[in-house]
């Protein structure tokens, strides 16, 4: 469960040097970290359907949420009392859709599968990035999608509607979680909007996590995969990404993160036993195929990285 590289999170250019072109040292850390990054945010998502059965996607998504309040409060320090009613408004909707994202994510993770369920989300920040253009590749990228959102959701006897809807939930709180980034980037310095929204996030998580954890007692199994989602999808991703933001440009970061569904659907057939079938693994190579092309063809300054969801400033997810 990530606005725009803040200026502080990407290294400076490198200086030429007579022997040859510009090189940014560290680029393969930075690839390293990248896909680190990307295989934590998935298989915390994995290991969080794990729980599932124990405490439904509702009380895995509580833990996570005051796991990410925890490390993304720590990091970012806002001072809340400083905050005005301008600044609070982009927070409070950040909270929001940060809480609405992930809950749906999950839900839909456990009715029609990881790999189907965060390729859905995807269109969330594709859809941004091409509402923001006018290039005729962008649009044939976007109907090209459209296409393969169609073979995912044909009708079948085992289609299930409702997981559908719910992954296409997630894009819709992904695209608005980009916006609403943005304003609160704009707001606020350096962490600081991010982290108060996580934290409003993690206080809204209160009352139903603790009735959950209340109503169906963990069992520690439970209750470590749930921490254990938390730490893989919320702190090894924040850390993993601010770092690799040093050493890589945003631009070659989204297109890279494009690759996330991919992950997801391996993950989630090593780890879940979650098996796509022929037309659905074309369908997702569309998708990642047009995420990329939109991605690395947007003006550099105005990139839409797409990303893990519960990161602060550093990329859009």
């Amino acid at each position: 469960m990530k606005p725009a590289p803040s200026p502080a999170a990407v290294a400076p250019a490198a200086v030429p040097t007579p022997h040859g072109p510009t090189r940014r040292p560290g680029r393969w850390g930075g690839v390293a970290l990248m896909l680190g990054s990307g295989l934590s945010n998935q298989s915390g998502a994995a290991v969080a359907a794990l729980a599932f059965p124990v405490l439904g996607p509702a009380g895995v998504v509580a833990v996570r949420q005051w796991v990410a309040a925890l490390v993304l409060g720590v990091a970012g320090r806002p001072r809340l009392r400083g905050f005005t009613a301008a600044q609070w408004r982009p927070v409070l909707g950040l909270a929001l859709v940060f809480a609405g994202m992930n809950l749906s994510l999950y839900a839909a993770i456990e009715r029609i599968g990881l790999g189907l369920a965060v390729t859905l989300e995807f269109l969330g920040p594709l859809t941004v990035a091409v509402a923001g253009s006018r290039r005729r590749t962008n649009l044939a990228a976007a109907l090209t999608a459209a296409v393969a959102v169609a073979v995912l959701a044909r009708p079948t006897p085992a289609t299930d509607y409702l997981g559908i809807g719910l992954a296409l939930l997630a894009a819709v709180c992904w695209g608005g979680y980009i916006l609403c980034n943005r304003a609160v980037g704009a707001r606020l310095p350096g962490l600081e909007g991010s982290a108060a929204a996580a934290l409003v996030s993690g206080a809204l998580y209160l009352p139903p996590g603790v009735w959950v954890l209340r109503e169906h007692p963990p069992t520690p199994g439970a209750l470590g995969c749930a921490l254990a989602a938390g730490v893989l999808s919320s702190a090894v991703p924040f850390v993993a990404d601010l770092l690799a933001l040093r050493r890589v440009p945003p631009h070659f970061f989204g297109v890279f993160m494009s690759v996330n569904p991919v992950f997801a659907a391996l993950i989630g057939l090593v780890v879940l036993d979650q098996h796509l079938d022929a037309a659905s693994w074309s369908a997702v190579a569309v998708i990642v195929a047009a995420n990329t092309v939109v991605v690395s063809t947007a003006p550099r300054q105005e990139a839409v990285p797409a990303a893990p969801r519960q990161e602060p400033e550093v990329v859009e997810r």
